[in-house]
């Protein structure tokens, strides 16, 4: 039996109760990642285990991918793929653009996704047929909308300081053909491409709990979400998500070298 809507809401309440107490609260930072800087809070690691508590309890025979607390049954039909705080860095600095994100695939292709915004009071949720949002307007099924064109995109990326070498000319490239680009606003970005208020999400050296959960939400919306090379995107690596499957193979063109 597949998971339903209120036993992902119940994962979200969980993890909720555990970051938000600790946001905007000068949480205690612990850096992964020697010579660099990958951080990760108590937030992030209690929200984790409360996360993986109630799957674990309901559903045993599930398979865990998480970012904190490694790997269980990776080969299982089913396997739950858990970020507890996408975009620490904006967490820790009080920016309210991190989310939860809670994906579900079922023999390797993401089904059903998540992504909360507990701050905010937003849930992004995809259940398997369609995304639905609801939030202090209210609660509404969402759709990505058609922009005609790279001239008139709009293009979010976490950092273009994230890119090397060719990465960074082809990302340069596609970003100089666009109306708009901002920066900075990881997992929260692609929950406005799904929305429709944006048309293009591209990063790179993502990790499948960075997109699991989001991939679900585009497509359900009517976006369309890839690998740069137009493969599938539940392994991570290099992501390009579009609001329509014209704008994503224009884009594609230009992070190719084509266009």
């Amino acid at each position: 039996m597949l998971p339903d809507r209120s036993f992902f809401d119940r994962l979200a309440d969980a993890a909720k109760a555990e970051t938000m107490p600790r946001f905007r609260t000068g949480t205690c930072v612990t850096n992964k990642l020697e010579g660099g800087f990958d951080p990760v809070t108590e937030a992030d690691e209690s929200a984790e285990e409360a996360i993986r508590a109630l799957i674990e309890s309901s559903y045993p025979e599930h398979g865990i991918l998480g970012e904190e607390h490694g790997n269980i049954g990776l080969d299982r039909e089913h396997l739950w793929v858990i970020d507890p705080i996408d975009g620490t860095r904006a967490f820790i600095s009080g920016l309210p653009v991190w989310g939860t994100l809670i994906g579900f695939y079922r023999s390797g292709k993401a089904i059903m996704g998540l992504m909360d915004q507990p701050f905010t009071g937003e849930r992004y949720f995809a259940d398997g047929e369609k995304s639905i949002y609801r939030g202090p307007d209210g609660e509404k099924v969402l759709a990505t909308r058609d922009c005609g064109g790279l001239a008139a995109a709009v293009l979010f990326t976490t950092s273009p300081h994230l890119y090397a070498g060719g990465l960074r000319e082809r990302f340069e490239a596609l970003q100089s053909k666009v109306r708009l680009f901002r920066y900075g606003c990881d997992c929260y970005a692609f929950a406005l491409l799904a929305a429709g208020h944006v048309d293009l999400v591209i990063e790179c050296g993502l990790k499948p709990y960075d997109v699991g959960g989001l991939i679900p939400l585009i497509e359900q919306a009517g976006g369309v979400i890839t690998d740069w090379q137009g493969g599938p995107a539940e392994m991570g690596g290099e992501i390009i998500a579009a609001g329509s499957r014209e704008l994503h193979a224009q884009a594609l063109e230009v992070l190719s070298g084509r266009g």
